[in-house]
């Protein structure tokens, strides 16, 4: 009972948090800095990949599962984010901001180890990964694994819902799973609050040359996920990008184009309501596919 108490507490704490401080504040302050740092550092859930009890599965369940094509690249995926989000953590010298950017680096590599344990458990077959080099450019690598799960996180959130609702995924392994889609949640929060507090703090000279670091990191994105559309980049290897451009299709059970935008919309904005409503929240995703909608028939 008292691990089940733990477990409970641990998963409200990590969707609900307020910090103590009150009235209005300052997008790029000090105190906005400490409020996205301790709000990504205090939602730390404590859960170990190693000891998490992965469900058995009925046969058509476990083909379902086994069958999606995308726990290479996943997996892949979790890993160069790791690299890249605690190398740029290494290079930052604010100590909060460096502990939070720790933090999430930290919490991507358990991902990482969180998706290896499922494949094992369910006999998925991984083909060799590659190495995961440092980048040369940790504020841009940094930039792209932020953007990216923006883009991913929106999506998988709509998606994830879909294949409980359509019995996809069975709902025990839809608990299990849960906790991984909420740290996404928490971590394109963090991420969104960075890059207006970040881009406030830049001298008017330097941010001419953010912007265009930004706008170089969305065309690599679009480029990279019409590489994806095509099944692989010009190398001829998976592209490293993530679940909801590959199982729309399976995982939503026939779900329309509409229905799935208005599903992403709802649990966006579900998983993000238990915040401080004085964070900023990522928007230009969620625009764009409000923008999507007003075109698209139910």
């Amino acid at each position: 009972m008292s691990d089940t108490l733990e477990v409970t507490k641990a998963d409200h704490a990590m969707r609900h948090w307020t910090h103590e401080s009150a009235g209005k504040i300052q997008i790029g302050s000090a105190l906005h800095k400490r409020m996205f740092c301790e709000m990504l550092l205090t939602t730390h859930n404590p859960y170990k990949p190693a000891v998490i009890e992965w469900p058995a599965l009925p046969p058509a369940a476990l083909k379902r599962v086994t069958s999606l094509p995308i726990w290479d690249i996943a997996v892949q995926t979790e890993g160069r984010a790791s690299i890249r989000v605690a190398t740029y953590a290494a290079s930052v010298p604010d100590p909060l901001l460096r502990e939070a950017l720790t933090m999430n680096g930290s919490e991507e590599a358990r991902h990482k180890v969180v998706l290896s344990k499922l494949v094992e458990a369910y006999g998925i077959a991984l083909a060799p990964e590659p190495p995961y080099p440092a980048p040369d450019d940790p504020l841009r690598a940094w930039m792209l694994t932020g953007y990216s799960e923006c883009i991913d996180s929106f999506f998988a959130f709509g998606l994830f819902e879909a294949a409980r609702q359509s019995g996809f995924f069975p709902e025990e392994l839809v608990e299990t799973f849960e906790p991984v889609i909420q740290e996404e949640a928490r971590h394109i929060l963090f991420f969104s609050n960075w890059v207006a507090w970040y881009r406030r703090n830049l001298p008017w000279y330097r941010r001419p040359a953010f912007l265009f670091k930004v706008a170089s990191v969305w065309v690599s994105l679009i480029v990279d996920r019409i590489s994806l559309a095509r099944g692989f980049d010009t190398n001829g290897a998976a592209q490293d990008m993530n679940f909801p451009a590959n199982v729309g299709d399976s995982v939503g059970g026939g779900v329309s184009a509409a229905a799935l935008i208005d599903l992403c919309l709802t649990e966006n904005d579900r998983r993000m309501g238990g915040y401080d409503a004085r964070l900023l929240r990522p928007t230009t995703v969620p625009r764009l596919a409000r923008l999507a909608r007003r075109f698209i028939r139910k």
